[in-house]
């Protein structure tokens, strides 16, 4: 009970000195909301939204799940994604993905994880494809950064592929597509890939992953 009441505690202090500072600051952000990106991120407690973006509320329209996926099949991310998209206008979707993810981590060993292996197939399919690629790390824990950053890669071109973003491309540039990764060690975000707004980026990046199939 402690823990919930610390949350009532922690959300009437903030109030108390946003409001001080701005005594209309909620007010504003009442009203219609025009957020500039999507942040399709991973569930992982460590991974504090606003805190690692400096973003404020109605900045960022928000999709999390375990590993930060971005399948095809999944109704829940597409729903977000065409709200996102062609009502909200955003300019910039971010998949971000971090460092020692509890999913990715789990995708690449070979225990039972019940259900939750059924979520993890696209990873071990990402690892699978790039199985040269990852057989030259020597050192596990890098092997793991890297399979990491090829799933945030593998979703990004995931998204490209979405009929929701291809006919946004159509009307225009937006929005762009990004990749990005957060370190759980020292709180920063660095870029895999950025601005990815068409086609020609989209198979520059296919053809990137096309180098880490086996034979």
């Amino acid at each position: 009970m402690d823990h919930i009441r610390r949350i009532f505690d922690n959300n009437r202090a903030l109030v108390e000195q946003v409001t001080r500072e701005d005594p209309d600051f909620f007010r504003r952000r009442a009203g219609k909301q025009e957020p500039h990106f999507l942040f399709i991120g991973c569930a992982d407690s460590r991974v504090p939204l606003e805190t690692l973006t400096g973003t404020v509320p109605g900045e960022m329209f928000v999709h999390r799940n375990i590993a930060n996926q971005a399948m095809p099949a999944d109704l829940n991310l597409l729903s977000v994604l065409q709200y996102a998209v062609e009502v909200l206008d955003v300019q910039h979707v971010i998949v971000c993905g971090h460092h020692q993810c509890g999913g990715v981590k789990a995708a690449m060993g070979d225990a039972n994880h019940g259900l939750v292996d059924f979520w993890l197939a696209g990873i071990r399919d990402t690892i699978q494809r790039h199985k040269n690629e990852l057989s030259v790390y020597t050192d596990e824990q890098a092997q793991f950064d890297r399979v990491v950053e090829l799933n945030v890669l593998r979703q990004v071109y995931n998204l490209a592929r979405t009929p929701i973003v291809q006919n946004a491309w159509k009307r225009g540039r937006r929005p762009l597509l990004h990749g990005l990764v957060y370190d759980l060690k020292d709180g920063l975000l660095r870029q895999l890939v950025l601005e990815v707004d068409g086609p020609d980026k989209v198979r520059r990046l296919l053809e990137a992953d096309r180098r880490g199939v086996g034979d």
